[in-house]
């Protein structure tokens, strides 16, 4: 039985009221909820085999769309919901999942912290790496890269994924032929805008199993952004990539039926084993303080509307003293299985994502629905 990790923000309990557009007496007797998905993949999987829910497709009426990100851009504004319909994002989820908007939303928190409670409440941001959008400080960047030459640092489109478009470099040159790069021709320079990357302090210490590099994957649902969310989380629900997944596959030497990750005990274990229990507790908290001051920064700019959840990838990196760093966070995380240990992660993560959405079950695998009219906080329990 594989433990759990999701982290459930609600400001009330939601509960499932009908289906589709149908009246009230017809929406009671009606027992099947129904779903439509684009994704053939784990997720197309475990909502087909949820029982009493039944696939839509084409233009028929959904109760649960788990949509991609372009058709909630394009359709949102111009579809009418019933009251107990559920999409799988908040509308202007890029807040956190851009690199830049992240960041930006971040050191904006960060400052409000230090104005109302003070620099010892504030520091508890300082998790995400030295970064500056480019090309627009471009000149705070190189204020900061003159004061410490020879340091490496990264650079990473603010809207891929996957690995695609990063690079490092250590010379400032080595950014105007970036710059010089992204224009088409001379002629067209001054018409093509060059793509917004930031530029982010390379973590030069990384904390390594087996001489290689990795990141925790950590699962977020967020059935609200309201304000007064109460926090509560399992155990468990982590992937440790050891390396890129997407970049990890096209070597030679990857197993497919083995891939290259880790479920959260294991990980636990061999931490506690080089380390002692105690430092990893100490880790673990670190990490529930990024999710729990993460989402708070961006709380009073999300949109939270009362069909929306979202189900966010957090990518995590752990340096040599043990301390996380907050690399990016997905909306759309990858749902094919790697592996088949997995897939079979996932789909239980899937399916306590479902019954979660629909808001039926107060409590769902390892997650519990809680309501309170107080700030964002954190209850934890074992699973």
């Amino acid at each position: 039985m594989q433990n759990h990790i999701i982290f459930l923000f609600s400001l009330q309990n939601q509960n499932y009221k009908g289906h589709g557009l149908s009246k009230g007496k017809e929406r009671e007797q009606r027992a099947s909820i129904r779903f439509k998905t684009t994704l053939t993949n784990t997720l197309m999987d475990v909502l087909r085999h949820r029982p009493g829910w039944v696939e839509v497709k084409d233009e028929g009426e959904w109760d649960f769309y788990w949509c991609d990100v372009s058709w909630l851009r394009e359709n949102f504004d111009h579809t009418y919901m019933d009251e107990h319909v559920r999409i799988s994002h908040f509308r202007n989820h890029y807040e956190l999942t851009r690199k830049n908007y992240m960041v930006k939303n971040l050191k904006r928190f960060r400052k409000q912290l230090e104005r109302e409670a003070g620099k010892v409440e504030a520091a508890k941001c300082d998790f995400f790496p030295k970064t500056f959008e480019m090309p627009c400080e471009y000149h705070l960047f190189v204020e900061e890269f003159r004061k410490y030459p020879g340091i490496t640092w990264i650079m990473k489109p603010v809207a891929r994924s996957q690995g695609k478009g990063i690079f490092l470099f250590r010379r400032l040159k080595d950014i105007m032929d970036w710059r010089k790069d992204t224009r088409s021709s001379d002629d067209q320079k001054d018409d093509i805008p060059v793509e917004n990357y930031v530029a982010q302090r390379y973590i030069e210490n990384p904390y390594l199993i087996g001489g290689r590099k990795f990141d925790l994957r950590v699962y977020v649902l967020v059935t609200s952004m309201s304000a007064g969310c109460l926090l509560w989380s399992g155990h468990g629900r982590h992937n440790v990539h050891l390396t890129n997944v997407a970049v990890q596959k096209t070597s030679p030497d990857y197993h497919p039926k083995k891939g290259c990750k880790w479920m959260l005990q294991r990980f636990r274990q061999y931490l506690a084993s080089k380390h002692g229990p105690q430092a990893v507790e100490m880790l673990f908290s670190d990490m529930d303080n990024i999710f729990v001051k993460s989402l708070q920064s961006v709380q009073k700019v999300i949109i939270s509307d009362k069909h929306c959840f979202e189900l966010y990838g957090y990518d995590i990196l752990i340096d040599q003293d043990l301390k996380p760093w907050l690399l990016e966070v997905n909306a759309s995380p990858h749902w094919d299985g790697s592996s088949q240990e997995d897939y079979e992660l996932k789909t239980c993560l899937l399916e306590d994502t479902a019954r979660c959405g629909h808001g039926k079950e107060k409590r769902v695998g390892a997650l519990t629905s809680c309501g309170s009219d107080g700030p964002v906080s954190r209850r934890r329990g074992g699973s």
